[in-house]
């Protein structure tokens, strides 16, 4: 991981307006990352100050370790959730779109 590819991601999740969520996998993606593992070691060393929680799994699902936290902002952007996940037919944020 470089710097580059910290501030590439950076400025895509800025991109993603509330209510709307991006998985890893897109955001690593747009960046041009080599996994989407590797966009959420990015975002666990380097989002303080990001709307991390507009970033959720390919299944709609939260981080484990903070699931309760980034559902609850979710719900107050109006991302449509259902069964503790993002419904992501309707929520979901394609970069270049």
């Amino acid at each position: 991981m470089n710097e580059e590819q910290v501030e590439r991601v950076r400025e895509l999740l800025q991109q993603v307006p509330p209510g709307r969520v991006t998985t890893y996998g897109d955001l690593a993606d747009a960046a041009g990352l080599s996994s989407p593992r590797l966009a959420g070691r990015i975002l666990a060393e380097d989002s303080a100050d990001l709307a991390w929680h507009r970033v959720v799994n390919a299944a709609g699902r939260p981080a484990p370790h903070k699931s309760e936290e980034q559902l609850q902002r979710l719900r107050a952007e109006g991302a449509p959730i259902r069964d503790g996940r993002v419904v992501l037919s309707a929520a979901r944020w394609r970069f270049g779109d």
